[in-house]
């Protein structure tokens, strides 16, 4: 693409995904107001995290990345936001302890309100009415009110987001991150859970390695990398208005960056080179994602990679590939090789979720544990096999106690579904299936680092 780029730039073409706002003038009304809010992310923190995944690019570090299928406004809590930052810490303690290897962590979170819909319509007996998109768009409620798109509630998300946002920077700077917590993040769901005896002989390493340094003069408080920790935010971008409305010049080098979230990224739905998404990404400076599903054929990749990353930076593209269990053998080689052949500095990351849902026997959309696990696997032994490196994880989970995807060490069937069927869109690992995940990803790490030779060197970060 050699045309002019701007924030704007998206609106002379294609776009897919839009909601049918009934009032245009109302929605220009409300992005208009969001272009004069505060930045929730800042540009310094964009880079800062561009470089982090410049090193999971080069194979010296790993991507966790995971949160909310959607947020939703009801169950915004401190509570929820807590939970869902202890999990998102051991799952990273897990994966670098275990594994080996310095975590990049970014949350599905403070953003994640817009969802990608199949059809624009769904029916319920013999009611039709458009989708549910997300809460930033409608309601979830099967009524002709609620299903209204309403610009409004893009100012309650950006609200929302600023609070989550807040949160989190106090959890992650605020001592809660402290590795010499570990012992205390064990509540709730993990004391109970069958990982339990696993996550304390991890937990028992850090605290004799904390003595150690101790005993030598290391103080823990005097090193802020003990201490804090460095979490960030992410989602998909289908709102491009309000993408735009949030998008700044940083006054530090005159680039654009988008300020919703430090890394944003198209979907599976909304990749094609010549439309909206993809003219919108391809001018902003922050680290971006490409859902990578069946459909893609090489060519495409190539040409969009070209499109996303010309100069080739290392950090700025992940790949995230959403094939299901029974597609990504077939399916991600071809994409592995045209990318090593071409020279292209990508993240490659698998999301193990999307194409996993199935309808369970009981009438509920689930995941079987079965076919998530079976997937990850495929997409270690396909990096292993090409000699390229299995780079991250892309997971829709949460730190409640839920009941939305089937198996894992509980073995939750399709009859306890029903008991805490809680998501507003797609189900969701709970707490116990999520740092089981993490421990066998770790296990996958470990091998992938002895079969190439590198030492299982364990990371401070």
């Amino acid at each position: 693409m050699t045309e002019r780029w701007s924030p704007s730039s998206w609106r002379s073409k294609p776009v897919q995904q839009v909601p049918a706002y009934p009032d245009p003038a109302a929605l220009q009304a409300v992005e208009a107001q969001l272009a004069g809010f505060p930045p929730l992310v800042f540009a310094g923190e964009a880079r800062k995290l561009k470089r982090a995944l410049g090193k999971v690019a080069n194979g010296e570090a790993f991507l966790l990345q995971g949160g909310d299928c959607a947020e939703s406004f009801a169950e915004h809590s401190a509570d929820n936001i807590r939970d869902f930052f202890r999990l998102f810490l051991q799952m990273a303690v897990v994966l670098t302890f275990a594994g080996s290897s310095p975590v990049v962590k970014i949350g599905r979170v403070a953003g994640q309100f817009a969802k990608p819909r199949s059809a624009p319509n769904e029916k319920i007996g013999d009611v039709e009415l458009p989708s549910y998109r997300g809460d930033v768009v409608n309601g979830i409620e099967f009524t002709p009110e609620a299903r209204i798109p309403d610009p409004e509630r893009q100012l309650m998300a950006y609200r929302q987001s600023a609070a989550t946002l807040n949160l989190i920077r106090a959890f992650a700077n605020g001592g809660y991150a402290n590795l010499e917590n570990a012992h205390r993040w064990m509540l709730g769901f993990v004391k109970d859970s069958p990982q339990s005896g696993q996550y304390r002989q991890i937990s028992d390493r850090i605290t004799e390695a904390l003595d150690f340094m101790r005993a030598i003069g290391i103080d823990p408080e005097a090193h802020p990398e003990m201490r804090t920790t460095d979490f960030y935010t992410s989602h998909e971008a289908l709102l491009l208005g309000y993408e735009q409305a949030m998008t700044r010049v940083d006054s530090t080098t005159g680039d654009y960056y988008a300020t919703s979230g430090h890394m944003i990224w198209i979907g599976d739905r909304t990749r094609q080179p010549d439309h909206a998404h993809v003219e919108y990404f391809r001018g902003i400076k922050n680290p971006i994602g490409l859902k990578c599903g069946p459909s893609l054929d090489p060519e495409e990749l190539i040409r969009l990679i070209d499109v996303l990353n010309p100069t080739n930076e290392a950090g700025r593209l992940t790949l995230i590939a959403r094939f299901g269990a029974d597609k990504a053998e077939a399916h991600l080689p071809a994409l592995v090789r045209a990318v090593k052949r071409e020279g292209r500095s990508v993240v490659w990351s698998c999301d193990p979720m999307h194409g996993n849902t199935v309808k369970a026997g009981s009438g509920y959309k689930t995941r079987p544990f079965d076919m998530i696990l079976s997937e990850v696997k495929t997409f270690f032994n396909v990096h292993q096999a090409e000699g390229t490196y299995a780079g991250g994880i892309h997971l829709e989970m949460t730190g409640k106690n839920v009941t939305e995807c089937t198996g894992g060490a509980r073995a939750i069937s399709d009859m306890d579904l029903h008991d805490r069927y809680h998501t507003h869109c797609d189900p969701r690992l709970n707490a116990e299936q999520a740092l089981e995940m993490a421990f066998l990803v770790a296990e996958l790490l470990k091998k992938e680092r002895l079969a190439k030779g590198r030492p299982l060197v364990e990371a401070a970060e």
